[in-house]
């Protein structure tokens, strides 16, 4: 009931702001609410205190005890909605399939995956030295296995 309460709450103030969206919901069976969120344009401190209200300010402490946490997805955390990859278009990712792993630029998402485009130096089809190609590869989200955005400093 306690869980349905604060889910309901919870669905109430993201439906308010499009750009959010959520990535994790749990409660601990001590009471313990914790909320990972994303957004289109990214999150805000605001964005986190809006929801964290929205939640707190209706329920009542005298008739269960709670914590709330309300956190965004970090920057260095995996993917895990579809709708994270549009917000990270034109950054560089690294992908992992099954078979493979790709450092690579996300040029694209689509419903259903993403494609990805590098430069790489391979031999010349006649004669000798390198050149550069440019390689673009398509895959599908079920062929993903984790996707984390490369941050640069």
């Amino acid at each position: 009931m306690f869980k349905n309460k604060v889910q309901t709450l919870l669905n109430d103030a993201l439906e308010e702001d499009s750009n959010l969206f959520l990535i994790d919901f749990s409660i601990t069976t001590d009471h313990k609410i914790k909320v990972v969120l994303d957004g289109d344009l990214g999150v805000t401190v605001q964005d986190c205190m809006k929801i964290s209200r929205a939640i707190e300010h209706n329920l009542d402490r005298e008739e269960e005890d709670f914590s709330l946490e309300v956190a965004s997805a970090g920057a260095a955390a995996p993917m895990v909605l579809p709708r994270q990859y549009k917000k990270n278009i034109g950054r560089k990712l690294a992908v992992k399939t099954e078979d493979e792993t790709f450092e690579a630029n996300l040029t694209d998402a689509t419903e259903n995956g993403i494609v990805l485009e590098w430069k790489a130096r391979e031999p010349k089809p006649i004669g000798k030295g390198k050149h550069t190609v440019q390689k673009r590869k398509e895959i599908d989200f079920s062929d993903i296995k984790e996707a984390k955005v490369i941050l640069k400093f």
